[in-house]
Formats: structure tokens, C-alpha cells, sequence
């Protein structure tokens, strides 16, 4: 690792950009996730015709301020990378061009046949909230955790489809002729999920008896079902935590600005540059 008092600008950059253990990276961090989570508020509130009657050049001027911060942070990132194409082409660097790329283009799409495509290119603007994942160092440990879990889990949902078809199966023959939305199996099955996952919508309700004791025993066995996969990836996550907190560090390679390094790694395990 270098010396931080031989810091060069750029590579100051980097470290307050793409880094949160320092002070000025934190204060970076904070004020970014700030401005992201307002200027998605302000999106959020111009689609409301009450909001956007009275406070239409308030939003506009807000939107604007917002574009000009999130294009000074891209240059910023793409000047602070030794590789810039790495960053542009990756998930994040793509997003963040997303990010303020509509309110530029609306710009250059005069006339007024064009005003429905320019709102829908504004609405692209809520990609800037997918920015926010690129802050949370606990998104390693989750995505671990959940990837440790993809096969019981999918055990798990499989066995949970079997029983709602043979259950949704049995409503349809109980129900039959009856006068209570069951008119088919696939319809049958719909319900069985809606009442599994205790959402219960309502629009179908066996009348029968013997199908009201079976909607009870599904109920109570949806409390059950809820508590199964939460289970499964919270002890996942739990291993997940130990590992990601023991190995991985909040360091960005300055070349192509992946993170989750190794806490002893002198050198960047995707493209072998000195970090």
C-alpha cells in the first residue's frame, strides 16, 4: 500500500470516490447517498399532479442541480480510473450514466410529439436509487449468504409448488359446482398461493366445509412456510459475515475499480494492478 502523503491529485480522487475508510470518503459517501435519495424523492413527486402544479420550476431547478452533481461525480470517476472503459462498460458505471443521460437528451428531442418519449426517458432517472447499492459493503455478505442458499431454497419452493397444486387440485374437486370462484385447477392453484403466503386477496373462498377445513390447515401452514427461507439464509449470512469481515476490505483498485479485495492483497485479484 502507498504512503497517503504521497497521494497524487488523482489518486486522491480515487480514494475519496471509490473508498470508505477514510474520513473524507465517508463524508463522500454520505453526501452522494444524500443527493441520491433526494433526487429520487423529486422524481417520486413530479409524477403527482398536486406537487407538480405548484412546485413544476422548483423540481425543474432541483432536477438540474442534481444532473450537474451526478455529471461532475461520473467525470470525476471516470478521471480518477487508470482504465476508464473498465469503469464505463461495468454495471455501475452504466447505471450512473443512466443516471443523467435523460435529462441531457430531452435537450436535444424538441417538438411535441416527442414530450412522451422525453417523460419516459425522465423516468429513468429512478436508476439512480440502484447507485445506493454501490455504498453498502454488506451487499458482499448478502449476496454470499444467498448464494450459499440457492439450492435448499430451491428445494424448499419446489416442495412448496407440490403442495399448493395437489392442494389447489383438491379444492378444485371440493369445490366443484359450488358457487365460490373455483372453476378450474389452475384457478384452484392461485388461490392455494395466495393463501400460503397469507396475502388472502379475498376474491375466491371455499364454501364447503370439508374446504374451509382445508383453507385453515393451509393457512396455518403458510405462518410456517414464511419462516423457512428466512431461516435458511439467515444462517447463511451469519457465516457469510464472518467470512466477508475477516477477508474483504473497503479498497478500490485504481485501474479498474473493482473492490472486495483480500485485507492483506497488494494487487487487484481481477486485473493484477498495484492497489
Amino acid at each position: 500500500m502507498m504512503n497517503k502523503k504521497d497521494l497524487s491529485f488523482r489518486e486522491k480522487i480515487h480514494e475519496i470516490i471509490f473508498e470508505a475508510d477514510t474520513p473524507e470518503g465517508k463524508a463522500f459517501d454520505v453526501v452522494l447517498l444524500v443527493f441520491i435519495g433526494l433526487s429520487v424523492i423529486v422524481v417520486m413527486l413530479e409524477t403527482v399532479e398536486f406537487f407538480n402544479q405548484r412546485f413544476e420550476r422548483l423540481f425543474y431547478f432541483l432536477e438540474w442541480s442534481f444532473t450537474v452533481a451526478f455529471t461532475i461525480e461520473y467525470c470525476l470517476r471516470i478521471y480518477s480510473i487508470q482504465k476508464p472503459w473498465k469503469y464505463i462498460a461495468s454495471f455501475y458505471g452504466i447505471v450512473d450514466l443512466l443516471a443523467i443521460l435523460p435529462s441531457y437528451l430531452s435537450l436535444f428531442l424538441p417538438g411535441t410529439h416527442y414530450l412522451i418519449t422525453i417523460r419516459a426517458l425522465r423516468l429513468l432517472r429512478i436508476f439512480r436509487i440502484l447507485k445506493l447499492a454501490n455504498y453498502l459493503t454488506e451487499s458482499a455478505m448478502l449476496a454470499q449468504a444467498l448464494r450459499a442458499s440457492k439450492r435448499k431454497v430451491t428445494v424448499f419452493l419446489v416442495t412448496v409448488m407440490m403442495v399448493v397444486l395437489i392442494i389447489g387440485s383438491m379444492m378444485y374437486l371440493i369445490e366443484s359446482g359450488q358457487d365460490s370462484g373455483f372453476t378450474s385447477i389452475p384457478k384452484s392453484v392461485y388461490w392455494a398461493i395466495v393463501t400460503v403466503t397469507t396475502v388472502g386477496y379475498g376474491d375466491i373462498a371455499p364454501v364447503t366445509p370439508l374446504g374451509q377445513f382445508l383453507s385453515a390447515v393451509l393457512m396455518i401452514l403458510g405462518y410456517g412456510v414464511l419462516a423457512v427461507p428466512t431461516g435458511i439464509v439467515s444462517a447463511e449470512l451469519v457465516h457469510a459475515q464472518s467470512d466477508v469481515s475477516n477477508k474483504l476490505n473497503t479498497i478500490s483498485c485504481p485501474v479498474c475499480s473493482k473492490e472486495g479485495h483480500d485485507s492483506d492483497a497488494l494487487f487487484c485479484k481481477f486485473c493484477g494492478g498495484k492497489l
